[in-house]
Formats: C-alpha cells, sequence, structure tokens
C-alpha cells in the first residue's frame, strides 16, 4: 500500500486569527475539505484536526495543527510517523510575503525566508526538501513590521479575490498529488 500523501495548511488556531493573511495556508485547506465534504477531526496523537480522503488512486491526509505557526512542525512529523508518510509527500500550504498577493507558486525544497512554521516544520522533519504550496500575501505596506502584518485581516478588496485564490491553491496541491510537481507548476504558475 503506497503511502499517502499529507497535505497541511498552516496557522494560528482559534477566532482571532482565522481571516489573517498568516492563516490562507489553513483556509486553502477548508476549500480541500469542502470538495470532499469532510469535516475535520481531531486526531489526538498529532495535536491536529484532520480528514483522510482518496484522491484518484492516492489516499491523502489533510491537515491542520493545533497549535500556533511557530509549532508547527510538532503535528506534521507526528503525522508524518503515524500514516508512514515521507517527507517527499508532504506538501505544506503557507502564506508567503515573497510573492504578490494571489500568486500561487508551487515548489520542492530550499529556504523558509524567515517564515516560523516552514522553520518548525524543516527541523522536525530534518529536511528542507518537502513540497511547497506558496500562497502570495505581499510585502506590508510602507515601513510595517512584516511580523504586524501577517497577523492583520486581508482587505475587503483582497477578500474579495481569496475564495478563487485559495480554489487556485487546492488545485496545486491535487494535482502535485496526481501528476506531479512539474505538471503542477506548469498548470498553475500559467495562470
Amino acid at each position: 500500500m503506497p503511502a499517502p500523501f499529507l497535505i497541511v495548511g498552516l496557522g494560528n488556531p482559534g477566532a482571532k486569527y482565522e481571516t489573517t493573511r498568516h492563516n490562507v495556508g489553513f483556509m486553502v485547506l477548508d476549500e480541500l475539505a469542502s470538495r470532499y465534504q469532510g469535516s475535520f477531526s481531531t486526531h489526538k496523537k498529532s495535536n491536529s484536526d484532520i480528514i483522510e480522503a482518496r484522491l484518484g488512486d492516492a489516499k491523502i491526509v489533510l491537515a491542520k495543527p493545533r497549535t500556533y505557526m511557530n509549532l508547527s512542525g510538532g503535528p506534521i512529523r507526528a503525522l508524518c510517523d503515524f500514516f508512514k508518510i515521507p517527507a517527499a509527500q508532504v506538501i505544506v500550504v503557507h502564506d508567503e510575503l515573497d510573492l504578490d498577493f494571489g500568486v500561487v507558486r508551487l515548489k520542492q525544497g530550499g529556504g523558509e525566508n524567515g517564515h516560523n512554521g516552514l522553520r518548525s516544520t524543516s527541523s522536525t522533519l530534518g529536511t528542507k526538501d518537502y513540497l511547497r504550496v506558496r500562497v502570495g500575501i505581499g510585502r506590508p505596506p510602507g515601513r510595517q513590521d512584516p511580523a504586524d502584518y501577517v497577523l492583520r485581516n486581508f482587505s475587503a478588496s483582497e477578500q474579495a479575490d481569496l475564495g478563487a485564490i485559495c480554489a487556485t491553491a487546492a488545485d496545486g496541491a491535487e494535482l502535485i498529488v496526481e501528476r506531479g510537481l512539474q505538471f503542477a507548476q506548469n498548470a498553475v504558475h500559467s495562470h
């Protein structure tokens, strides 16, 4: 039986953070959950909310860690151990300051660019060589501190586009599972 793919969204738990830029990973996972008519249930061994589903022939685990962003790696590592998922089949969906708002890019490996969720994930997995769905949130205006910016809500005009952006990111994650990274990049990066 081949190992499942883990598609994990990065974010912070609780209503206070629900609609912030830093939680766009959770928003994409909610989009994926709606596609599988699933509702997240608590997976106590990993301190995550998960849905187990099938995508074509592949088994997938959708996950939202219940920890704060900077501790995301612990739940991700626990899920990999529990479901016997190699790092090469982990897809992390996260906000990206270095991409303009709404741009979605897919890649494998690379740096963390100061992103605490990625730093935690790389540290606990012992590698940076996992898959990433990067959802652009743009740079903060003026001299605003990036740490403040990521914890702010999207503007009204940004919120109007968020559904389509999350759908594109969800498509990207599914295409990685179904057709591989290169095919997924060609499809998504042409947007």
